[in-house]
This record gives structure tokens, sequence and C-alpha cells, in this order.
């Protein structure tokens, strides 16, 4: 264990930083914004890997399957966070995009480190989540060996789910149990083995290309624009309002009425603005394009 922990980039001391706790906090502040800046880099160097990985989910999700994230800590938070964040910004179902984390919901708010050695918990969490080859799993883990991760992806991979793997360290076990491996390498954390630091940002940096540029090709925008945003509070219906007339030229009074008309469904207020000749109701011409509002738009009667 010491010597494959020795190995990994993420775990290495960067002799750069062993005046942390001498320096003051606006060097501290610089060092980590100097640290943090090569991330983005680290990431692009990666996207010739990331692009098929993302190609894959899509096409699983264009195919009616599932997104799963699993992932322990950290990076099972992560995980949390952008599977949470789909369903109001891109409507989807909450079983659509699902997250998993090692130790259940209670991880999510209280550190239960133990639990990422536990390899047939992670391969139960799949059987548990019904995994099917219909499915894409992502398998993350900044070291790229967390046992409940490495299980989990072989697991679903062993069904024949679409499996990526993304870490930050190269040449992981990881990577050789997922059919499209990811590693961003960011080099050493400031604070040595605090892979919440570089490690977490380039995990929500790609998981955020993956969950964002899938609903992109499931039509879940037009755009840029997120037309299938959930209504839920006062600042999403502002922006529902201003996206209708964006893309109509309505005024704010017309989009606020389409979109009440429209029983707060964006796209359809969009098509009641802009196809008010009566071609057919707008949620069957949704229905027909598969969404798709651009080819809703521009389709003949």
């Amino acid at each position: 264990m010491k010597e494959q922990l020795d190995g990994l980039l993420t775990e290495r001391v960067d002799g750069r930083y062993a005046h942390l706790d001498t320096a003051s906090v606006a060097e501290l502040a610089d060092l980590m914004n100097q640290a943090d800046a090569d991330v983005p880099g680290a990431v692009r160097t990666e996207l010739p890997r990331i692009v098929p990985a993302i190609e894959g989910v899509a096409g699983r999700l264009a195919g009616g399957g599932r997104l799963l994230y699993v992932g322990s800590g950290t990076a099972g938070r992560l995980g949390v966070i952008d599977a949470s964040e789909c369903p109001p910004t891109f409507g989807t179902p909450p079983d659509l995009v699902h997250a998993v984390i090692a130790g259940g919901p209670e991880a999510i708010l209280v550190a239960k480190e133990g639990v990422e050695d536990d390899e047939r918990a992670g391969a139960a969490a799949m059987a548990e989540a019904g995994v099917t080859a219909a499915d894409a799993v992502v398998g993350i883990s900044a070291s790229g060996r967390t046992p409940y991760v490495l299980a989990a992806v072989r697991a679903a991979r062993a069904v024949g789910a679409f499996t990526v793997g993304l870490s930050c360290n190269a040449g992981t076990p990881l990577s050789a149990a997922a059919e499209a491996p990811i590693e961003v390498l960011v080099g050493p954390e400031v604070l040595a083995g605090s892979t919440r630091l570089k490690a977490g940002t380039a995990q929500k940096l790609v998981l955020n290309m993956i969950s964002t540029i899938a609903m992109v090709r499931l039509g879940k925008t037009y755009g840029n624009l997120m037309v299938d945003l959930r209504v839920t509070n006062h600042k999403l219906r502002d922006r529902a309002v201003r996206i209708i007339g964006r893309v109509t030229g309505a005024s704010r009074p017309d989009a606020e009425s389409a979109l009440d008309a429209a029983g707060l469904d964006v796209k359809t207020a969009i098509l009641l603005v802009a196809r008010p000749d009566g071609d057919g109701d707008p949620r069957q011409r949704l229905a027909r394009t598969g969404g798709r509002l651009r080819e809703a738009l521009e389709a003949t009667p």
C-alpha cells in the first residue's frame, strides 16, 4: 500500500509549499490561486479522451439509459452535486442522472472514510441501482485506486454498461477497469494529499462537461439557453420569461402570459408565441422532434 501511494502524483509532497504554515494569508491565497490556474490546462490536455467518454454517455442517454456517478468522499460528493443540478437545469427526471456515494446519503454530510475500501459494497451498489447495458457509469476517484469505485465500475462493465474512469493519476487501476479512461494530471496538491483541492476542481470541470454536453446533445438547450429549466422559484420564472422573450421577441407581459398558458413549460411557451397559427398542439410538435426546440420551430405544419 505504501509503495502504491508513494507512486501517485496526488500523494507527492511538493517542496515549493514546505513553508505553508509560516506564510501570510496573502501569500497562501496567491500560492493556491497559482496552483489552481494549472487545472484547466490539465483538463484541456485530456480532451482527446474526454470527448469520446462524453459521446458514449450521450449515446446511452439518447437510447433511454441513465447516467450514474459513483465515488467516495470528495469525489462522491462532486458526483452528487452534478447529478442534483440536472433536474432543475435541464428538466430531467431525478433518476436520469443519479449519484452513488460510498457510505450512502449520510456520507454526503459526514465523512465516512473507511467505506471507500469496501469492494463488496461497491459492486452491490450497482446491483441495487439496477445498472444494465443501457446505462453509463462514471467512476470518480482522484487516486484511481479506490476499491469501492473500482468494484462498482467493474460490476457495471460486466453487465454491459458504458463505463468511464475519472482520475488524476496516470496508468491507474480505474483506467484499466473502465471502457473510457480519463486521467487529468494536476500534480501534487498545495496541501499534500488533499485531493479536494486541484484534483477536486479538475473532477468538477470534467463532470460539468459530461452532464452539460450530454444534455445539449439530447436537445435540452436552444443555442446556449436552458429552455428545459424547471420554473420552481421567482429567479427561475424571471429567467424563463427572459428566455421566451429572447427567442421570440415577445414583450415581457406576452412572454409571462405564454409561460402561464404553457403550464410553466418554456419550450411550449416559445412555440405558443412563435407558432400561433394553430398548426397543432405544441407539445405534440415537440414530441415529434424528440423535444428539440429548434427542429420544432423550423418544422413545417
